[in-house]
């Protein structure tokens, strides 16, 4: 399935709030690292006919810019979602340009094209300069009063409070820093998706976007994984598994073991 990526921050830029996109909408626009540039987290764009190469393999799915798990239910079921992982020193796959990766997790976004509510951790490298950024989806908003470095454990949670409203945090483990952000928008959630993702997310000049070049992030392993429900805590247990591919080439590894979601540059 395929989803535009139209953002329309005027709308969002009306209200003091700070905006849940919709599925169309979910760019989370906010300041690029390249002048004119804005950096944009894209829908799954999934593959409907994988390459040969990987075809026969046990994956569910594949996409060109989301790697990690997916819970998927039918109705409203999810509430909050975490995870923590080790933030990593990306490493250039020998281009000149800057090369980026991006670990979050949410709720909403993928069979649910609403909505998402999601937060998360950018990681970029140019030659051997290397920069992070968390960040939560509103018109050009990076999180301040908090930094990151190679080998920090951060946990990254999604919490509904409504259908319309949400509350997205990061915590610096390793530093003792934690900051926090309720958004709210009039495109409403679904609650049927709860996701662990490491993404290749977009930057866009005017209307024209594409996919930042992957930076090589080695591994991204989300412990401590759970969704909480109306009935309790889940974990990833019986999610759809996607991996990344392009150019008829899959860059990504992803295995999922109890509250463990592991996503490997391949």
């Amino acid at each position: 399935m395929m989803f535009t990526t139209a953002f329309l921050v005027q709308a969002l830029l009306a209200s003091a709030a700070f905006a849940i996109p919709t599925s169309k909408e979910r760019a989370a626009s906010r300041r690029a690292r390249r002048s004119g540039a804005t950096r944009q987290s894209k829908p799954v764009d999934r593959i409907t006919s994988p390459t040969s190469e990987v075809s026969n393999a046990s994956y569910v799915e594949f996409s060109s810019n989301w790697a990690g798990a997916v819970l998927v239910a039918s109705t409203a079921t999810y509430k909050s979602v975490t995870g923590t992982f080790t933030v990593p020193t990306p490493k250039s796959t020998g281009g000149s340009s800057e090369e980026c990766a991006t670990a979050w997790v949410g709720i909403d976004g993928d069979t649910c094209d609403t909505a998402i509510l999601q937060t998360g951790v950018d990681f970029c490298v140019t030659g051997s300069s290397v920069s992070y950024d968390g960040w939560y989806p509103a018109a050009s908003v990076d999180f301040s009063g908090i930094s990151f470095s190679a080998g920090d454990s951060v946990t990254v949670t999604a919490t509904v409070i409504s259908t319309s409203e949400g509350t997205l945090t990061i915590e610096n483990n390793s530093k003792g820093t934690t900051v926090s952000k309720t958004v709210s928008s009039s495109a409403k959630l679904c609650e049927t998706n709860a996701e662990w993702i490491v993404e290749d997310f977009e930057e866009c000049e005017g209307s024209s976007c594409s996919l930042v070049p992957f930076a090589n992030f080695g591994t991204i392993e989300f412990t401590g994984a759970s969704a909480t429900t109306s009935s309790g805590t889940v974990t990833p247990a019986g999610s759809t598994l996607i991996e990344i591919e392009q150019s008829n080439k899959v860059l990504t590894t992803v295995s999922q073991s109890g509250s463990t979601v592991t996503v490997v540059y391949a």
